[in-house]
């Protein structure tokens, strides 16, 4: 992938202060088995996981990260600030041609954990965005977990993890999110294959592939080997996947971000068709 051709966005900002903070009880990091009970107690009370993580590792309410206004240097938020500011560009321009404005989102980089507005974190939940405070937040270390545990190398694949972040910012704005929680304050299904959650995870990975394809019409970018490094992180990512290697089992039930099979399928869809109106997820009869 040919990303030094893009844009570098002057909206991504470090942690400052306990960036190597650690939690769990006794100081220690909250491993993946700990993330998906956290995920499965938040699934059954309606509460924001990151809130659980924070209860659990002892600290307060939600707390607005402290930033400082430069990135650390080096090749790796070279590299996202021009995946950041490409996402800019298009979304500028598809909100633009929609009559709308679109409201760039900031990209906090951290390192081992982090506070945001949805309360504390660890470098263990992942990639996140936070419509509270409407930012991104990545530990880069998350790219070479990619590398080793996800087998999925390569910029293009580390650009769809943030494009599909970017994706949450995007269905913020368009009120998805907004409409989704009232729909799960009704008692309507979050988990499962056709629930809503992973209806809203699907719509992030559409988006994302909305985001390369138009992305792709302007910097030509792209080169052999790319799209298929992408897919191959969609699919590293999918529930079924990740229950199999931690579970031993695949259990549809408790699905949250959708199957391999479907990530694969709606950033295809997204990718292929370029198009927001190609990625109405809630409106598939089946996903």
């Amino acid at each position: 992938m040919l990303w030094q051709r893009g844009r570098r966005s002057e909206n991504v900002v470090s942690a400052e202060g306990g960036g190597s903070r650690r939690y769990g009880g006794g100081g220690g990091k909250i491993g993946l088995g700990g993330v998906a009970i956290v995920l499965v107690i938040s699934l059954l009370t309606g509460k924001n996981p990151l809130e659980i993580l924070s209860l659990l590792s002892g600290g307060g309410g939600p707390v607005a990260p402290q930033t400082t206004g430069a990135p650390p240097p080096g090749e790796t938020t070279d590299f996202v600030r021009a995946i950041l500011g490409s996402t800019e560009d298009v979304w500028n321009a598809q909100f633009a041609g929609a009559g709308g404005q679109y409201q760039v989102p900031q990209l906090v980089l951290f390192s081992g954990g982090v506070s945001s507005a949805c309360g504390m974190a660890s470098s263990a939940v992942g990639p996140f965005y936070c419509p509270g405070d409407h930012r991104v937040y990545l530990d880069a270390s998350f790219f070479q977990e990619m590398d080793t545990r996800f087998q999925a190398a390569g910029d293009f694949a580390r650009a769809y993890v943030i494009a599909h972040e970017v994706g949450h910012h995007v269905q913020n704005l368009m009120g998805v999110m907004r409409r989704t929680e009232e729909a799960r304050r009704r008692g309507e299904p979050m988990e499962g294959a056709q629930g809503l959650s992973v209806r809203q995870e699907l719509q992030a990975d559409c988006l994302a592939g909305v985001w390369a394809h138009q992305a792709q019409r302007e910097l030509q970018w792209l080169e052999r080997g790319d799209v298929e490094a992408a897919l191959a992180a969609a699919t590293a990512i999918g529930d079924d996947r990740l229950q199999q290697q931690s579970r031993g089992r695949v259990v549809p039930d408790s699905f949250t971000h959708g199957t391999s099979a479907q990530r694969v399928q709606w950033f295809r869809r997204g990718l292929e068709q370029g198009k927001v109106s190609s990625c109405d997820t809630f409106a598939a009869a089946r996903i």
